[in-house]
Parts: C-alpha cells; sequence; structure tokens
C-alpha cells in the first residue's frame, strides 16, 4: 500500500470518518467529538502564550488566560472557546445527566466570551504595548459576571471529569485493567481541577497574600493546571490513551 494512501487510512480511522453515505457529516462519532474537546481544551493556553510569543514577543503570562481577550490572540482565544462551547452543548453521552451537564458547561462558556473580565490595564498589563488590541469600558457587574460564567464553566468541567466520566455499569473488580486506569486518571484529574480552582477563590479573597499571588501569575498558572486537567480528561474518555 502505498504511503499516502496508509496515512490517509489512518487518519480516517482515528477520526472515525466514513465515506459511504454522503447524508452525514464526518462528525457524528462520540468518541471523535471527545477526543477533538480534549486536544482543543489542551491546545488553548500553549496557543495562546505562543501566538502572543510569536506576535509581538510578548513573554510573560498575563493575569489570566480571560485576559488574552485584550489581545493580539484574541481570535485564538474566542475560536477556540467558542467551537469547545459548540461541541459541548452538542455532546450527547449515555444518560441525560451527562448532555445537561456538558450543555451548561458549554452554555457557560459562550456566556464568559459575551462577558469579558477586566481590562489588562487595571490589571497586570500596558493597555498601549504592542500586544494589546482592545479596551472596554470598565463595569464591575460585567467582570462579577464573568468570573461567575467561568467557574461554572470549569466545575462542570469537574463533575464530568470526576462523577460521568468514571461511571460504570459493573463493578471495579469486573472492569477491565484500562477502564480502571483511565478512572483513575479522572478522579486526579478531578482533584486537581478543584485545587486549583479553590487557590484562585483563595486569591480573589486575598487569603493569599497580594505579593504571592499576583507576583506569582497564579491565577493564570491555576486556570491553565484546571484547562490542561480538563483537556486530558476529555482525550482519555476518548480512548487515546488506555483503550479497552
Amino acid at each position: 500500500m502505498e504511503p499516502t494512501k496508509t496515512a490517509t487510512s489512518k487518519v480516517n480511522s482515528l477520526l472515525k470518518i466514513d465515506y459511504k453515505s454522503d447524508d452525514d457529516i464526518w462528525l457524528t462519532n462520540t468518541q471523535t467529538l471527545r477526543k477533538l474537546i480534549g486536544i482543543l481544551g489542551v491546545l488553548l493556553p500553549i496557543s495562546l502564550f505562543i501566538f502572543l510569543w510569536m506576535s509581538s514577543g510578548h513573554t510573560s503570562p498575563l493575569e489570566s488566560i480571560s485576559h488574552y481577550y485584550y489581545t493580539r490572540a484574541n481570535p485564538i482565544f474566542i475560536i477556540i472557546v467558542s467551537i469547545l462551547a459548540i461541541f459541548l452543548m452538542v455532546y450527547k453521552g449515555k444518560e441525560p445527566i451527562d448532555f445537561y451537564v456538558s450543555f451548561t458547561a458549554g452554555l457557560f462558556a459562550i456566556v464568559l466570551l459575551l462577558f469579558p473580565t477586566d481590562n489588562i490595564a487595571l490589571t497586570c498589563c500596558d493597555a498601549d504595548a504592542a500586544y494589546s488590541v482592545t479596551y472596554i469600558q470598565d463595569n464591575v457587574w460585567r467582570v462579577r459576571f464573568h468570573y461567575f460564567a467561568a467557574a461554572l464553566f470549569l466545575l462542570s468541567l469537574n463533575y464530568m471529569a470526576f462523577f460521568i466520566f468514571t461511571r460504570s455499569d459493573k463493578p471495579k473488580k469486573k472492569r477491565t485493567k484500562e477502564k480502571n486506569i483511565r478512572n483513575t486518571i479522572y478522579k486526579f484529574c478531578g482533584v486537581v481541577m478543584v485545587l486549583a480552582l479553590l487557590i484562585i477563590l483563595l486569591g480573589l479573597l486575598k487569603v493569599i497574600p497580594e505579593n504571592v499571588y499576583s507576583g506569582n501569575h497564579l491565577t493564570f498558572w491555576m486556570e491553565v493546571i484546571a484547562i490542561e486537567c480538563f483537556g486530558i480528561s476529555w482525550l482519555v474518555k476518548g480512548e487515546t490513551i488506555f483503550k479497552d
């Protein structure tokens, strides 16, 4: 078999593309959807940082991932979060709770885009710098609603990783070794996400000293950790690794 045909076959197999019926779109397989959600989640923080570095030479983390909305990485932030939101809203799963929680996560992903966080000029950075592209009139309620939407987005994803992905119709002793490994990963990701969100909350409440919290960009790094865990859990759910 020719190398090109072999590569094409591997891609078709990975993405579950079936050309036998021309009445269906290709993204109808649940496992493929899970893999794509996982890939987008993992790539979001990385792509934002790399793009801003390549386009403007900016190498320091911003106050939070949401602050990339105000930079030249704005299109990447909006596109990836929007696609994630759509994929999460059409995800069905095996039980009604799967759909409702996933839809909630997708809905609040859209909401956090519609209500951006506070301007970078008020937090960490120069609004006139080369990487900055926009400024929005300050509104404390918009910012609070953004925090609320972002929290529900991440908490919904955390619930899925910890409680929904770990479900099984078999007792633990009768599950496959791969399923038990996957469940361990889901629980680990869920715990780490909760801890990351707790650190952010403690920072917002000033329990963690301001110089320690802001000086180390803890909001940004905790969001990165939470989103990476979300992406990894969905990749594992898509059986990218530890497949039965």
